[in-house]
């Protein structure tokens, strides 16, 4: 029987579908409080496992707290998943913080920092008169 490798990413962007409308419904778990985006989800190939990231808007407290209601209502979760998509065994829901959003705002933040510093007549050495050998040498 041939496996077919692309089954795990159809069921990994299922499962990001399907988490994401569960948290646009409203979790009813009270420490959910922060603006939740599901950025992606990772599945092993045997489907018994799901990592699913999340960006949590918030201070510290807020992430923390919110990442401690989702994985209280991952079992919850577990079961719906496995009923909409008609799985055997639903996967086992992991919530890891995506900190790829942030990461990217602050090598930004740092970009736009080393170009607001650089005086503007620094051109690139490429773009300056090479001294010597010239005519007029």
């Amino acid at each position: 029987m041939a496996h077919d490798t692309r089954r795990p990413d159809r069921v990994a962007e299922a499962i990001r579908e399907e988490v994401a409308t569960f948290l646009a419904e409203g979790v009813k778990d009270p420490r959910v409080v922060g603006l939740v985006t599901v950025t992606g989800v990772d599945v092993t190939r045997d489907l018994r496992h799901a990592k699913v990231y999340v960006s949590i808007l918030g201070s510290d407290a807020e992430r923390a707290a919110t990442l401690d209601g989702l994985a209280s209502v991952a079992v919850h979760l577990r079961s719906r998943i496995g009923r909409a998509l008609r799985l055997r065994l639903a996967p086992e829901i992991d919530f890891r913080i995506d900190e790829s959003i942030a990461h990217a705002a602050r090598i930004e933040s740092l970009l736009a920092q080393i170009r607001d510093d650089r005086p503007a007549d620094d051109a690139p050495a490429s773009d300056r008169p090479a001294s010597g050998g010239g005519p007029n040498d």
